[in-house]
């Protein structure tokens, strides 16, 4: 065992001093539950200690290795001719596929591949993918997955235990190996969904740009703003310009984030300079104020939908975040910039109200795209700090349907006190806005003087976040 810990090649991962420990382990129990003898199971344990041994000089065919291993160490220790072979009887066994014949020999290969059918299949699963994958025995995880899925409905338990206690759990791996399995299907769904969003932005997008702001020389931010400056000051179809404009900062976000996002964020502002180009838009109203409304709202709308679509129909973000990284500027800090430059030039050339008109319509646009991004229902982050934190869990869990977190902390050290601290349970659940009045009543009416605070979470997945709750 030692050396097992001690001289195994740096690239073996899973059969390790802790696999072979838990082959040891688990062949005890089995042997225990299907009544084995002393003697024999002395001799299962034996060969379950030297089953890998063989990983300290060869990977490939290692089960022979282990057994020469056998052969020479067990002589020292009084085993004779006859339990060697045994021993090595049961390594050999141990080789895939797996054919055993009595039950020592079964019991030893349950034993061998028993984490299959537990909840430790994933976490032991990688550390094989990572072995086989320094070893360049797999190429990439869809091949891995696809491994795994034919080994999972090639391999069977022998012994009655490992049946009963390993085969539900392993069929319930199988079936999430499986699900993991269907990339193609949910790739096409979700470039289906992304291509719909898109479109339906571009679409709207250029309603709002058509419909109200350009035929009432209203603006907005970023720099669909510049855009409709230069469009407006040098009589410049808006096709061309918002697509020139957009050009470079397509070209910035294939550096700064990706190259999906850099092919998705040109399609859609190509797309939108055809739709302005061709598509034609209704004018809705001259009406200052339903203009920077509406104009305001449907631009957002459009943008907001583009964005859930991964891409962008206005470069501004990206040209914040690539000067973010080369200044010491926050990205907030140089839209801001940005704006207060567009707004400053509207107002001078077309009129302080216009510009005033048009911060109102950047205002709303930035709303829309808040709630179409994050949703209506956007998550809350929640803490609570109270002495009564255990009707605090129940009735958070049970009244309000929310799992919920802890963290273990102290409460107290308040000024004059600072030495007074007690242990406490720091609770953390997540809540959509809707829910946070319903939350702070009933941990109020718990603890009257609990310390909640609560933060904004702009995406949130997993758990039983997304089940719908009745207001």
């Amino acid at each position: 065992m030692q050396k097992l810990e001690d001289e195994l090649p740096p690239g073996i991962t899973y059969h390790t001093a802790r696999h072979t420990k838990s082959v040891i382990q688990i062949a005890q129990y089995l042997a225990g539950k299907e009544n084995i003898d002393t003697h024999n199971a002395k001799i299962l344990n034996t060969a379950a200690l030297f089953h890998d041994a063989g990983f300290l000089k060869l990977y490939k065919d290692h089960e022979e290795i282990s057994c020469q291993f056998a052969k020479e160490f067990l002589p020292g220790f009084d085993y004779t001719e006859e339990q060697i072979k045994q021993v090595c009887r049961l390594i050999m066994v141990t080789k895939l596929p797996q054919a055993p014949v009595d039950e020592l020999e079964k019991i030893i290969c349950d034993a061998d591949l028993h984490y299959l059918g537990t909840d430790e299949y994933f976490s032991l699963a990688e550390n094989l993918f990572i072995e086989f994958s320094q070893l360049g025995l797999i190429k990439n995880r869809g091949e891995w997955r696809k491994r795994q899925i034919q080994f999972f409905k090639s391999h069977r338990y022998f012994t009655k235990t490992a049946i009963e206690e390993y085969e539900v759990k392993k069929e319930e791996n199988l079936g999430f190996l499986m699900k993991k399995d269907k990339p193609l299907q949910h790739g096409l769904l979700s470039t289906a969904r992304d291509i719909f969003f898109m479109v339906l932005g571009v679409i709207i997008a250029g309603f709002a740009l058509e419909g109200f702001l350009v035929p009432n020389k209203f603006f907005d931010g970023g720099i669909t703003g510049i855009s409709l400056l230069i469009s407006d000051l040098y009589h410049i179809n808006l096709a061309y310009v918002i697509l020139f404009c957009n050009l470079p900062l397509i070209i910035a976000s294939y550096f700064s984030i990706s190259l999906r996002f850099a092919l998705k964020t040109f399609l859609c502002i190509f797309l939108l300079a055809i739709c302005l180009k061709w598509f034609p838009y209704p004018i809705i109203t001259s009406d200052k104020l339903l203009i920077s409304i509406f104009g305001g709202f449907f631009l957002g709308l459009g943008i907001g939908f583009a964005m859930r679509a991964g891409s962008a129909l206005d470069g501004i973000e990206v040209l914040a975040l690539y000067t973010w990284k080369r200044t010491s500027f926050t990205i907030t800090e140089i839209i801001m910039a940005i704006n207060i430059l567009i707004f400053s030039i509207a107002a001078f050339q077309f009129g302080i109200e216009t510009a005033l008109y048009s911060i109102l319509t950047y205002f709303t646009a930035t709303k829309t795209i808040d709630y179409v991004v994050e949703g209506i229902e956007a998550y809350t982050g929640v803490t609570i700090i109270s002495a009564n934190s255990e009707l605090i869990k129940k009735r958070l869990v049970n009244d309000l349907g929310r799992a919920i977190t802890v963290y273990k902390g102290e409460r107290g050290f308040l000024p004059g006190q600072f030495e007074v601290s007690a242990d406490c349970d720091i609770i953390f659940a997540v809540i959509t806005r809707l829910e946070l009045r319903k939350l702070k009543n009933l941990v109020y009416e718990a603890d009257p003087r609990a310390f909640i605070y609560a933060n904004t979470i702009r995406e949130a997945s997993g758990g039983i976040i997304k089940r719908r709750h009745m207001h």
